[in-house]
């Protein structure tokens, strides 16, 4: 088959299967089976392919019709410009959340030290790591698989950070850095579980059934882990430190009372580049 060929089988099929974005995925596995870029199907949509090019694409454009993730599929996802790996142990890195990266990079200063509660592939706190200059990094979940992919993609972009096991801030108990003896943070990130718990029956299969449900639970109003964070968040920050949450696009309002509430001052919430809510952040101010 023609490389032109393979694209219009793997549209079709994926298409078929009720796949969002069935043309992209096609395009992006035939890629990622074949070596070549996007320029290959504009230039040399009639190239012919081998037969194993051919067969392993057949394989994986199956996968994708079962609804496997793209990313699970290739093993990672780029996100603010670097490449993390990805399992069923992690969420995948989404461009909504690049959003609260961006804003935490806007009161991000070197040498600052950052604590990221619910890590997964680490893929916020190290990215806040590759931008910045002598930052300490500190990543906390309840997966210790999810922490061993986070290690992982630490290794792969060659930056040091402490990935931690356990629930939110508990670990820090025992934790003792080798750089510091400063157990106090100048920011905390989080991209929380936050959805509700009757909805996530309701989501694309690629995520009801991929990803970690652990991950994406946020109780019954979806405000769990905003509620207990924003609580116990002031014991481990500095005055003028900051607290940043990436939220659901209906929880603005919800999550910034929470912080005024727990005596946070500066709340603010930012807006996607859709113009929906999706980050909020504050200063401790006392």
């Amino acid at each position: 088959m023609t490389y032109g060929e393979l694209y219009e089988y793997g549209k079709h099929a994926l298409e078929a299967a009720g796949a969002a974005e069935a043309a992209l995925d096609a395009r992006l596995l035939l890629e990622y089976i074949c070596r070549t870029d996007r320029n290959e199907l504009i230039v040399h949509a009639d190239r012919g392919r081998s037969s194993m090019e051919e067969q392993f694409y057949r394989t994986v454009i199956e996968k994708r019709a079962e609804r496997v993730p793209l990313q699970h599929i290739v093993g990672g996802q780029e996100f603010m410009g670097l490449w993390f790996k990805v399992n069923e142990h992690t969420l995948i890195p989404r461009q909504d959340t690049e959003i609260l990266v961006e804003e935490a990079m806007r009161h991000l200063g070197d040498g600052m030290r950052i604590l990221d509660l619910c890590t997964g592939s680490g893929c916020i706190l190290l990215s806040l790591l590759r931008y910045s200059n002598e930052c300490e990094g500190i990543g906390i979940d309840l997966s210790g698989e999810a922490l061993t992919v986070a290690r992982e993609n630490a290794q792969q972009l060659q930056l040091e950070a402490s990935f931690l096991e356990g629930d939110l801030f508990a670990p820090l108990a025992d934790f003792v850095s080798d750089r510091t003896t400063d157990r106090l943070f100048d920011m905390i990130v989080s991209n929380p579980p936050y959805i509700e718990t009757a909805v996530i029956d309701t989501l694309m299969p690629e995520v009801r059934e991929y990803e970690p449900v652990m991950a994406l639970d946020g109780g019954a109003d979806g405000l769990d882990f905003y509620r207990r964070i924003v609580t116990e968040a002031p014991a481990h920050m500095r005055k003028g430190a900051h607290l940043l949450f990436e939220i659901g696009c209906g929880q603005g309002e919800a999550v910034a009372s929470l912080m005024r509430e727990a005596g946070f001052v500066q709340v603010e919430v930012v807006k996607d580049y859709a113009g929906l809510d999706r980050v909020v952040s504050g200063v401790k101010g006392f």
